[in-house]
Protein backbone atom coordinates (compact mmCIF):
# COMPACT_ATOMS: atom_id res chain seq x y z
CA UNK A 1 0.00 0.00 0.00
CA UNK A 2 1.52 3.30 -1.13
CA UNK A 3 1.76 6.47 1.39
CA UNK A 4 -0.04 9.34 -0.28
CA UNK A 5 1.29 11.23 2.55
CA UNK A 6 5.15 10.80 1.53
CA UNK A 7 4.37 11.79 -2.59
CA UNK A 8 4.72 15.07 -2.96
CA UNK A 9 5.22 14.84 -6.82
CA UNK A 10 1.90 14.43 -7.28
CA UNK A 11 0.73 18.09 -5.86
CA UNK A 12 -2.07 19.69 -7.61
CA UNK A 13 -1.13 22.90 -10.13
CA UNK A 14 -2.17 26.48 -8.92
CA UNK A 15 -0.44 25.46 -5.46
CA UNK A 16 2.28 27.75 -4.06
CA UNK A 17 4.66 26.15 -6.58
CA UNK A 18 7.26 28.72 -7.34
CA UNK A 19 8.32 26.32 -10.38
CA UNK A 20 5.27 25.76 -12.12
CA UNK A 21 5.29 27.43 -15.81
CA UNK A 22 2.99 28.57 -17.43
CA UNK A 23 2.86 25.54 -19.74
CA UNK A 24 2.34 23.57 -16.22
CA UNK A 25 -1.08 25.68 -16.13
CA UNK A 26 -2.33 24.43 -19.18
CA UNK A 27 -1.26 27.95 -21.28
CA UNK A 28 -0.93 27.03 -24.97
CA UNK A 29 2.58 27.46 -26.60
CA UNK A 30 1.97 30.95 -28.28
CA UNK A 31 0.42 32.39 -25.66
CA UNK A 32 3.60 31.08 -23.50
CA UNK A 33 6.07 32.28 -26.15
CA UNK A 34 3.79 36.12 -25.31
CA UNK A 35 4.35 35.80 -21.78
CA UNK A 36 8.07 35.58 -22.32
CA UNK A 37 8.28 38.33 -24.84
CA UNK A 38 6.59 40.92 -22.35
CA UNK A 39 8.76 39.46 -20.01
CA UNK A 40 6.82 37.11 -17.56
CA UNK A 41 9.34 33.95 -16.39
CA UNK A 42 7.00 32.32 -14.17
CA UNK A 43 3.24 32.69 -13.00
CA UNK A 44 2.50 34.56 -10.08
CA UNK A 45 0.34 33.29 -7.24
CA UNK A 46 -2.96 34.32 -8.53
CA UNK A 47 -2.17 33.01 -11.75
CA UNK A 48 -1.46 29.63 -10.48
CA UNK A 49 -4.14 29.65 -8.47
CA UNK A 50 -6.95 31.21 -11.23
CA UNK A 51 -5.57 30.23 -14.58
CA UNK A 52 -5.98 26.11 -14.50
CA UNK A 53 -10.00 27.02 -12.45
CA UNK A 54 -10.38 29.18 -15.66
CA UNK A 55 -9.36 27.50 -18.44
CA UNK A 56 -11.96 24.62 -17.44
CA UNK A 57 -14.45 27.73 -17.59
CA UNK A 58 -15.00 27.83 -13.72
CA UNK A 59 -15.98 31.23 -12.78
CA UNK A 60 -13.89 32.77 -10.32
CA UNK A 61 -13.20 35.11 -7.61
CA UNK A 62 -9.71 36.80 -6.82
CA UNK A 63 -8.56 39.13 -4.89
CA UNK A 64 -4.88 40.19 -4.64
CA UNK A 65 -2.62 43.32 -4.39
CA UNK A 66 -1.58 45.47 -7.50
CA UNK A 67 0.89 44.20 -9.40
CA UNK A 68 0.15 40.57 -8.55
CA UNK A 69 -0.62 39.96 -11.83
CA UNK A 70 -4.52 39.60 -11.88
CA UNK A 71 -4.58 40.97 -15.35
CA UNK A 72 -2.68 38.21 -17.02
CA UNK A 73 -4.83 35.68 -14.44
CA UNK A 74 -7.68 36.41 -16.54
CA UNK A 75 -6.67 37.33 -19.75
CA UNK A 76 -4.53 34.56 -20.57
CA UNK A 77 -7.51 32.25 -20.24
CA UNK A 78 -9.75 34.69 -22.34
CA UNK A 79 -7.31 34.45 -24.85
CA UNK A 80 -6.75 30.94 -25.28
CA UNK A 81 -10.62 30.56 -25.21
CA UNK A 82 -10.91 33.07 -28.52
CA UNK A 83 -7.74 31.00 -29.70
CA UNK A 84 -10.00 27.87 -29.80
CA UNK A 85 -13.13 29.68 -30.55
CA UNK A 86 -12.37 32.95 -32.73
CA UNK A 87 -15.06 35.47 -32.68
CA UNK A 88 -15.76 39.16 -32.42
CA UNK A 89 -16.79 40.70 -29.25
CA UNK A 90 -15.70 37.86 -27.69
CA UNK A 91 -15.43 39.17 -23.80
CA UNK A 92 -16.25 42.72 -22.17
CA UNK A 93 -13.99 43.74 -19.14
CA UNK A 94 -15.52 46.55 -16.85
CA UNK A 95 -13.24 48.42 -14.48
CA UNK A 96 -14.07 51.22 -12.42
CA UNK A 97 -11.67 53.66 -13.80
CA UNK A 98 -10.44 54.74 -17.31
CA UNK A 99 -6.26 53.95 -15.91
CA UNK A 100 -7.24 50.99 -15.53
CA UNK A 101 -9.25 50.04 -18.83
CA UNK A 102 -6.21 51.41 -20.68
CA UNK A 103 -4.03 49.50 -18.69
CA UNK A 104 -6.10 45.89 -19.17
CA UNK A 105 -6.37 46.99 -22.87
CA UNK A 106 -2.55 46.92 -23.62
CA UNK A 107 -1.95 44.06 -21.28
CA UNK A 108 -4.52 42.13 -23.67
CA UNK A 109 -2.51 43.27 -26.93
CA UNK A 110 0.91 43.01 -25.56
CA UNK A 111 -0.42 38.95 -24.92
CA UNK A 112 -2.66 38.71 -28.15
CA UNK A 113 -0.07 40.62 -30.34
CA UNK A 114 1.04 37.01 -31.93
CA UNK A 115 -2.46 35.85 -32.27
CA UNK A 116 -3.59 39.38 -34.01
CA UNK A 117 -6.43 40.56 -30.55
CA UNK A 118 -8.40 43.55 -31.19
CA UNK A 119 -9.39 45.87 -28.45
CA UNK A 120 -11.28 48.44 -27.46
CA UNK A 121 -11.41 50.56 -24.74
CA UNK A 122 -14.57 52.39 -24.23
CA UNK A 123 -14.27 54.99 -21.40
CA UNK A 124 -15.37 58.12 -20.51
CA UNK A 125 -13.73 61.72 -21.67
CA UNK A 126 -13.45 60.33 -24.82
CA UNK A 127 -14.91 61.13 -27.98
CA UNK A 128 -18.40 58.86 -28.04
CA UNK A 129 -17.99 58.86 -32.25
CA UNK A 130 -14.86 57.57 -32.54
CA UNK A 131 -16.28 55.04 -29.84
CA UNK A 132 -18.77 53.94 -31.77
CA UNK A 133 -16.88 53.78 -34.94
CA UNK A 134 -14.69 51.69 -32.97
CA UNK A 135 -17.21 49.21 -31.47
CA UNK A 136 -18.47 49.17 -35.40
CA UNK A 137 -15.25 47.35 -36.18
CA UNK A 138 -16.02 44.49 -33.71
CA UNK A 139 -12.81 44.06 -31.60
CA UNK A 140 -12.27 40.94 -29.88
CA UNK A 141 -11.78 42.19 -26.41
CA UNK A 142 -13.52 45.15 -24.71
CA UNK A 143 -12.47 47.13 -22.02
CA UNK A 144 -14.61 50.02 -20.45
CA UNK A 145 -16.17 51.50 -17.58
CA UNK A 146 -19.92 50.78 -16.86
CA UNK A 147 -21.38 54.35 -17.21
CA UNK A 148 -19.79 54.49 -21.10
CA UNK A 149 -20.95 51.04 -21.80
CA UNK A 150 -24.28 51.78 -21.09
CA UNK A 151 -24.76 54.62 -22.59
CA UNK A 152 -23.22 53.28 -26.28
CA UNK A 153 -25.78 49.90 -25.36
CA UNK A 154 -28.61 52.77 -24.91
CA UNK A 155 -27.13 54.83 -28.01
CA UNK A 156 -25.32 53.32 -30.54
CA UNK A 157 -27.31 51.89 -33.17
CA UNK A 158 -26.64 48.03 -34.07
CA UNK A 159 -24.64 47.63 -30.52
CA UNK A 160 -25.69 44.74 -28.47
CA UNK A 161 -23.21 42.31 -26.13
CA UNK A 162 -25.30 39.37 -27.23
CA UNK A 163 -22.21 37.50 -28.62
CA UNK A 164 -20.13 37.65 -25.64
CA UNK A 165 -18.28 34.88 -24.10
CA UNK A 166 -16.50 36.68 -21.34
CA UNK A 167 -17.36 38.70 -18.82
CA UNK A 168 -14.78 40.53 -16.56
CA UNK A 169 -16.01 42.74 -13.51
CA UNK A 170 -13.38 44.44 -11.41
CA UNK A 171 -12.89 46.22 -8.04
CA UNK A 172 -16.87 46.35 -7.64
CA UNK A 173 -19.07 46.07 -4.57
CA UNK A 174 -22.56 45.50 -5.44
CA UNK A 175 -25.42 46.09 -2.85
CA UNK A 176 -28.51 45.24 -2.95
CA UNK A 177 -31.78 47.03 -1.39
CA UNK A 178 -34.92 45.95 -0.77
Amino acid sequence: MADETSDETDKKIGENDENTTFKDLGVTEVLCEACEKVGWKIPTKIQRECIPLALQEKDIIGLAETGSGKTGAFALPILQALLENPQRLFALVMTPTRELAFQISEQFEALGSLIGVKCAVIVGGIDIMSQSLALAKKPHIIVATPGRIVDHLENTKGFNLRPLKFLVSLNFIFSCYL
